[in-house]
């Protein structure tokens, strides 16, 4: 996965999927151009939650998901596999 500026990616993980939408919004709102959702294992399905609700719901007309990205990784002792995406949120403005 790439290593943008860590500024404007959000890891998504344990909290409410609305804690994460308020974290976009804050992002947008400061002036960022761009927005990184990352997530591993479970917490897949809530960044693509946010992802919509941010797009949809929102920001319909603002924000655009230009790359989605899904890899896996090796974590812990023993090493498992465990799967990871990346959304990346646009404002058009």
């Amino acid at each position: 996965m790439s290593t943008e500026g860590a500024e404007n990616v959000i890891f998504v993980g344990k909290k409410s999927v609305m804690n994460y939408v308020l974290a976009v919004l804050l992002q947008f709102d400061v002036g960022n151009k761009t927005v990184i959702l990352r997530a591993r294992g479970k917490a897949i399905s809530k960044a693509v939650d946010v992802a919509q609700i941010v797009k949809r719901r929102l920001l319909s007309n603002k924000v655009e998901i230009t790359s989605c990205k899904i890899d896996t990784e090796d974590v812990g002792e023993p090493p498992r596999k465990v799967s990871t995406i990346e959304i990346v949120l646009e404002s058009r403005e």
